[in-house]
């Protein structure tokens, strides 16, 4: 159940969202808004209001003459309550 979110965003636009108590994660490909909920119950004990979900394009990159690529995958916006709040540590 905790392996459906990899890891917060933690970006500007991300910290932005924050202040309205709209948090951002990455997520396993196959999970759906419903696993996404109870595993941000499991992981941070606050239910959530609201899960939105987004692709993130894949990338090209280019430095020191080295053509690569960034993987790209999908993220979760996650709405809390007024009161409630996560603690990334």
């Amino acid at each position: 159940m905790t392996n459906i979110i990899k890891n917060p965003r933690i970006t500007e636009k991300a910290s932005f969202g924050i202040e309205q108590n709209v948090y951002t994660f990455d997520i396993e490909k196959g999970a759906n808004k419903t696993e996404i909920k109870k595993a941000i119950f499991a992981l941070y004990k606050v239910k959530p209001i609201r899960v939105n979900v987004l692709p993130v394009p894949k990338k090209k990159t280019f430095s020191k003459g080295i053509v690569g690529s960034k993987s790209g995958g999908r993220k979760a916006l996650v709405y809390l309550k007024k009161g409630d709040k996560i603690e990334f540590v």
